[in-house]
């Protein structure tokens, strides 16, 4: 007699995952009022229509080429510059919100004290704060504070990417193998010198990875944070765009298109060799 087929016991579960996810997402496409249909509206085709045929051609005037190549510099700086500041605000927060140097972990097999738990939960609670904030809002705040340009940017990238480095580079810290940083800890080593020692080497490709991903990610919200007179090709496409210059918008649309794509090569190279 034929034996059964076998029967997956994960599938009556999955089926009502499933089904609960097609529950909620009703409720949310209609508090969303998503109405694709909006699109195929013929006033609404023939308005987009008008637009989009006010880009061409793009500009390519020397004076405009000149302040579109100064407005992308700009973008790139600010990209880098708030990528520097958020590693020094990553770097020892996420040292002070991992387990991997604990002492107390050295001597319970691997396991905290609670004391020394509930003293990075601070730093945990702060650095939740500070990537809970999305950067747009961190650069229309410093935008009333330091006034349009570039350093709004640069500030809000700093806050809002530090929160996110630190959280992630201390799981990259409590992921790898805890064996010779504790070695080094009982041996009497410094925390630092554990660190550089018996943590940096195993999770160094790791953060690097990380990083370079990040920094692109900083390059594309550079340019909308722009759109709050945060700087950059942004701020300089928001006034095109507010003169009806679609030629201007254009040339700014290609422009930002070829440097996604120069730090999307960049990165999966640097991810490449240092993986």
């Amino acid at each position: 007699m034929l034996s059964s087929a076998p029967r997956d016991p994960a599938a009556l579960p999955r089926l009502l995952l499933s089904l609960l996810a097609l529950a909620l997402l009703w409720p949310g496409l209609e508090l969303s009022e998503l109405n694709p249909a909006v699109l195929l509206n013929e006033d609404n085709a023939r308005t987009m229509g008008q637009f989009v045929s006010a880009f061409w051609p793009p500009e390519h005037g020397e004076e405009f080429l000149l302040l579109l190549g100064r407005s992308t510099l700009e973008t790139l700086a600010i990209a880098t510059a708030g990528m520097s500041l958020a590693l020094l605000i990553a770097l020892p927060a996420s040292l002070l919100a991992s387990r991997a140097l604990s002492l107390s972990a050295v001597h319970r097999a691997g396991r905290p004290a609670w004391w020394a738990q509930a003293l990075r939960w601070p730093v945990r609670g702060l650095l939740i704060f500070l990537r809970s904030v999305p950067e747009i809002v961190w650069a229309l705040l410093f935008v009333r504070a330091v006034g349009l340009g570039p350093t709004a940017g640069v500030l809000a990238i700093a806050i809002t990417y530090g929160g996110m480095l630190g959280k992630v580079y201390a799981e990259i810290f409590e992921s790898v193998d805890p064996r010779p940083a504790r070695a080094l800890l009982t041996a009497g080593t410094p925390r630092l010198a554990a660190f550089a020692y018996g943590v940096l080497p195993n999770a160094a490709a790791e953060m690097i990875s990380y990083t370079v991903y990040r920094w692109e990610c900083a390059i594309r919200a550079s340019v909308v944070m722009g759109f709050v007179g945060a700087g950059g090709l942004g701020q300089q496409m928001d006034l095109s765009m507010r003169m009806f210059a679609g030629g201007e918008v254009a040339s700014m649309l290609l422009t930002f298109l070829a440097l996604v794509l120069l730090a999307d090569q960049l990165s999966r190279f640097l991810r490449g060799r240092f993986a």
